[in-house]
């Protein structure tokens, strides 16, 4: 890992009407409209949808390092992330979140240890760790025969 700070750069343009276009060094451009509730088309990904998705992200990230070092045998994990967007003291913004992981791992597995995993993960999530929104996990571990 590089030492700290780490800089990241996002471009974005746009004309009068349609896409946001986002791009970043090395990486493929991608497209960003309004979410359904912001008078878009619904079957783009938005702002809003994007920054849940950095959460999933984020988590699985993490916690596949956290599985990594702690040496802890799994086979799959899988998460949704449930956010609730309000308005509060007349500024809309993230209030909520809900991470649902599932995560399997091989029968033997100590899933006590596979547990604290997961609830590591989410902890060390730095994108969550960014918001003012707060945060749960429901995590359940499955144990294959």
């Amino acid at each position: 890992m590089q030492a700290y700070p780490h800089i990241y750069r996002v471009e974005g343009s746009t004309a009068h009407e349609g896409a946001v276009t986002l791009t970043s060094a090395g990486l493929d451009a991608l497209e960003s409209w309004p979410p359904a509730e912001f008078g878009g088309p619904g079957d783009a990904w938005s702002p809003e949808t994007l920054l849940v998705g950095a959460i999933a992200d984020c988590f699985l990230l993490s916690f596949r390092a956290i599985a990594r070092a702690g040496g802890l045998a799994w086979t799959s994990v899988r998460c949704s992330v449930d956010a609730k967007l309000d308005r509060v003291d007349g500024v809309t913004r993230f209030t909520h979140y809900t991470v649902n992981a599932d995560l399997n791992v091989p029968a033997g597995t100590n899933v006590e240890a596979a547990q604290n995993a997961l609830l590591k993960a989410k902890k060390s999530c730095l994108i969550s760790n960014s918001l003012l929104a707060a945060g749960e996990i429901n995590a359940v571990v499955h144990t294959e025969d």
